[in-house]
């Protein structure tokens, strides 16, 4: 991983984002200092954030169809009644 080799034999995808921090923890007094590039590294490797912001979108996604539905069922309703 911070070799900076990846699978294919060519540059690993999070190396740049690994020697932006390692730098920066190199020549920081105080390893929060470096906070940002840490997440930014972590982001790289794992996705969490990504992962996390897809999930809020599909939650809201359903959410909005089910109401959908349920105003359309709500209408349906009221057009029966008026027969």
């Amino acid at each position: 991983m911070a070799s900076g080799w990846g699978i294919t034999g060519n540059k690993g995808r999070c190396y740049d984002f690994w020697t932006d921090f390692s730098e920066c923890m190199s020549r920081c007094r105080e390893p929060k200092d470096c906070s940002l590039l840490r997440e930014d590294y972590l982001e790289c490797l794992h996705h969490s954030k990504e992962y996390q912001r897809r999930n809020r979108i599909y939650k809201e996604e359903q959410r909005q169809i089910r109401a959908a539905a349920r105003k359309a069922q709500e209408g349906e309703e009221k057009s029966e009644g008026h027969h």
